[in-house]
């Protein structure tokens, strides 16, 4: 999977090795490996939940679904490209199945904030799943029709995690890649909700 999305370099002048695994972090990856784009708030906590994360095998951060052609974290910021903070998870579907790795999504933020995560606010902290085909937006939808009534039932309000094709992946620039592994003391705004997606349900 992924192999037909564009990946755009441009804010990654070096460091394209993961700086905890030292894999690649850029494509082409080894054969088999399929790859996951979300966005769950800061991107800084959210990439390192799923570095974390056994039968993931590498991961990145950057900004995807917005207008510019080659956005940077400023202009993210300003809210007027529309981008969200994202992380690129590659995976072994071998160690980790798609409905597992959407499940670190779901069990690692609140999806029903909208534009923000707690006291993180604008477009580019929006909950989001990139899907790169239907097989990634029947498990997106499926996971996210699970994980729904239990946000409601535990007091939280509906789910407003955008579902919607994969658009071009923005590198982040190089000091973001990995940020609280090279920053072990670095600001993590990500926020649970304490619901687990019933993943093994699903499969």
């Amino acid at each position: 999977m992924g192999k037909d999305i564009p990946w755009k370099s441009d804010a990654v002048s070096s460091g394209r090795a993961h700086f905890v695994s030292g894999r690649p972090i850029m494509p082409p990856f080894p054969e088999g490996m399929e790859t996951l784009v979300v966005g769950m708030g800061c991107f800084w906590g959210a990439e390192q939940r799923f570095w974390e994360t056994p039968g993931v095998w590498a991961t990145a951060v950057g900004y995807s679904g917005g207008s510019s052609p080659a956005p940077d974290y400023h202009e993210v910021c300003t809210g007027a490209t529309g981008h969200a903070e994202v992380v690129l998870v590659v995976f072994d579907p071998g160690e980790i199945t798609l409905e597992a790795t959407l499940g670190v999504f779901w069990d690692n933020h609140d999806p029903t904030q909208g534009m923000r995560q707690g006291n993180d606010i604008g477009t580019q902290y929006r909950s989001c799943i990139f899907v790169v085909d239907e097989t990634q937006r029947t498990a997106a939808v499926a996971t996210r029709e699970a994980m729904e009534p239990l946000l409601v039932a535990a007091g939280f309000g509906p789910i407003t995690t955008q579902v919607s094709g994969r658009e071009p992946f923005h590198y982040a620039e190089e000091y973001h890649q990995q940020y609280l592994a090279k920053n072990p003391a670095g600001y993590c705004g990500l926020g649970v909700t304490g619901i687990t997606c019933p993943v093994g349900a699903l499969d």
